[in-house]
């Protein structure tokens, strides 16, 4: 946990990655192109921060079908962070090796581990990462584990900003994470 006195703290990430509508162009694989940063304090109950990080894709562009569902274009991410110096920044910055962090889902996860192994960069984050889905659907007595979007609606909570956004899909599930401490089911925190 991290060691401000009297803080729990959170990191909420959500990813976007290069995307296409069928196969990929030849040669070219799934990039994160932006990081979506929350940070939340489970001890008191809030949102306390919120970041947005663009990555600049090395072995692809960034297609139409991409823009139309994130909202991102090619010229915007080319001015953003190499993944290396995107993860030196989530642990020098937010201290991602240190703090526990959590996803909607394990595709964060499994994306981040694919692309450090694939560009030989460190993997920024600790062990501690939650799947803020398995407390949600437990919590709510759920046969099957829903998007994000479904629920916020399960919630009654609102969706803020765009879907497909990470720096307001990070905001939104640490809503969806806060909901969920207000009524006892996010798990405890692991040393």
């Amino acid at each position: 946990m991290d060691k401000e006195p009297g803080r729990e703290l959170l990191n909420v990430i959500d990813i976007e990655a290069t995307c296409w509508d069928g196969q990929p162009p030849p040669g070219a694989v799934s990039e994160i192109i932006e990081i979506g940063l929350t940070v939340v304090d489970l001890r008191a109950r809030e949102r306390l921060a919120r970041h947005r990080v663009l990555v600049r894709p090395a072995r692809s562009t960034v297609s139409a079908f991409c823009t139309e569902l994130t909202g991102l274009t090619q010229a915007e991410v080319d001015t953003g962070l190499s993944f290396t110096d995107a993860c030196r920044l989530l642990a020098a910055e937010h201290e991602a090796g240190r703090r526990p962090w959590a996803s909607w889902g394990d595709y964060d996860r499994n994306q981040f581990t694919r692309q450090c192994r694939a560009t030989g960069t460190p993997y920024p984050f600790g062990r501690r990462h939650t799947n803020a889905k398995i407390p949600f659907t437990a919590t709510h007595v759920l046969c099957k584990r829903p998007g994000m979007a479904q629920a916020l609606r399960i919630a009654g909570l609102p969706l803020e900003g765009r879907h497909h956004s990470g720096a307001d899909d990070a905001w939104n599930i640490a809503a969806l994470i806060l909901d969920l401490a207000a009524r006892d089911g996010w798990p405890s925190p692991r040393p």
